[in-house]
């Protein structure tokens, strides 16, 4: 199965694309620019989503759904929101087709023509905030602590699979505050959420940081992130959370009255993954044989891979197959069970190493006679005889913890190891240039060093790292003053 596969060291992008491919987790549509997300690629995104969902929910979020189109009237209102996004939007004109005048085919129809133009949604706080317009009125109205799960449109010009799609999934939060104070504790405690999730279910250390002014969602006062490290060295913002301030709320007049009666505007903020996690999850922990994926994630856990010479021997096979299967599941573990005549054992062993399932068990009849069942755990491809006995579905589930914390260690020790400090412009580019990795960095804090930066080397400030420790120094660009080293990495 992974025959052929390229290698990760010879080239790291066809390797990544040839794999989303033959993992069979999503392909090219033939709509330019989009994916079409298979089966077992759309299992990991539900796993996903149940997860990060309990969590918002956990926290007092609760979920609505808003139009997918939005009036164009709407994205001006906000001009910093308008002019981040009037680059990638899609655009409806007209509302019919018809027939051609030589009956060949369709035509849009001329006299269908929208009175106002409607934006494919790119992100949702416009036509949100137009509603909260309606919905607020007073203190007892907050906060207002909505999610919802979409699909959104940005029209990309260099697309792949999963990490940028013209249209892709996610979920977008929008939030209103009565005060300051709690937007911005809003804001943060959505980007711990993220993070608390890539760590412990995607086995992904991240990075908590604030973007720069130029780095920050078009709209927003202060833009939080988490930033992963893939294995080619390059970053992955894995999600961000906004504060919005004032400024949607001014723009679509969403006011409320406050206990002593004044009226003020209310505070906001915005949040949101998407479907690039999965690009993420991929990057981060998968090998040169196929995807690793971490148990919490995996469509299954457990694959059992009898093996057999005749349908008798199956049938006494599968006997106590099933058995295990059913004591595993009342465990939580989600187990399949492959008892198909088709493919030899040895097809389906790089099937599902391919796949990533994190353990494989396989058993024929001299195991049953030996008492024994081979597990194989996909993370170090180590093998191991278990004993047949009453421990057996307990000692599954405390591997497949194990698998979880060392996929999840392994990633730390590479982004520590790909973790360099510099304090000189030439320092900065030679490891861009020979390790690539995390830069830590001192920068003036000026929007120009940042950009001269960036012209010069690809290279963008990642974050400012949160809980920073002060530090004097002087910018590896301009020389002038700093207090605290910055994030920089070439990133997706």
């Amino acid at each position: 199965m992974s025959k052929g596969l390229p290698k990760r060291s010879e080239d790291y992008s066809a390797w990544y694309n040839e794999l989303v491919k033959r993992a069979e987790l999503a392909e090219n549509s033939d709509v330019r620019g989009c994916m079409v997300i298979k089966p077992y690629g759309y299992t990991i995104w539900e796993k996903m989503q149940a997860e990060l969902d309990r969590m918002f929910k956990a926290t007092g979020h609760v979920n609505a759904y808003f139009p997918l189109f939005i009036p164009k009237s709407y994205l001006s209102r906000e001009a910093d929101h308008v002019e981040g996004f009037a680059k990638e939007c899609a655009v409806v004109t007209h509302h019919r087709l018809k027939i051609s005048e030589d009956g060949k085919g369709l035509v849009v129809d001329p006299e269908a023509k929208l009175e106002e133009e409607l934006i494919v949604r790119p992100t949702s706080e416009t036509v949100i905030w137009s509603s909260y317009r309606n919905w607020i009125q007073s203190y007892r109205d907050l906060p207002l602590l909505i999610n919802q799960w979409a699909n959104v449109v940005r029209w990309e010009m260099r697309t792949r699979l999963f990490l940028r799609t013209s249209e892709f999934l996610w979920q977008e939060g929008h939030t209103a505050h009565a005060t300051q104070p709690e937007a911005v504790a809003e804001a943060k405690q959505m980007m711990e959420v993220y993070a608390t999730f890539a760590e412990e279910q995607m086995a992904l250390p991240v990075v908590r940081g604030i973007k720069t002014a130029s780095e920050r969602f078009a709209g927003a006062v202060e833009t939080y992130c988490i930033e992963a490290l893939m294995q080619d060295g390059k970053a992955l913002q894995a999600g961000t959370s906004h504060f919005l301030g004032q400024n949607f709320a001014k723009a679509f007049d969403v006011k409320f009255a406050s206990k002593t009666g004044e009226l003020d505007y209310v505070w906001g903020t915005s949040w949101g993954v998407s479907t690039r996690l999965m690009g993420a999850l991929i990057m981060a922990h998968s090998d040169d044989s196929g995807l690793v994926l971490p148990p919490k994630l995996a469509p299954y856990q457990v694959v059992i891979i009898p093996i057999f010479r005749s349908e008798e021997e199956l049938e006494t096979i599968s006997e106590k197959v099933l058995q295990i299967k059913t004591q595993l599941e009342s465990l939580g573990i989600s187990v399949k069970y492959d008892n198909r005549d088709t493919q030899k054992p040895g097809w389906k062993f790089a099937e599902y190493e391919l796949k990533g399932v994190p353990v494989r068990m396989a058993i024929g009849t001299r195991d049953l006679q030996n008492n024994t069942i081979e597990v194989a755990r996909r993370d170090t491809k180590e093998k191991e005889m278990y004993t047949l006995d009453s421990d057996l579905c307990e000692r599954i589930k405390v591997l497949l913890n194990d698998i979880q914390d060392h996929i999840y260690q392994k990633a730390l020790a590479f982004r520590k190891e790909n973790t360099t400090r510099v304090d000189t412009y030439e320092e900065f580019k030679e490891v861009l240039d020979t390790k690539g990795g995390f830069i830590l960095a001192h920068w003036d804090g000026t929007a120009e060093t940042e950009a001269k930066i960036k012209e010069e080397t690809k290279a963008t400030i990642r974050c400012i790292p949160i809980n920073n420790q002060q530090e004097e120094g002087k910018c590896i660009y301009s020389g002038n003053p700093s207090t605290q080293r910055v994030v920089f990495a070439i990133a997706y």
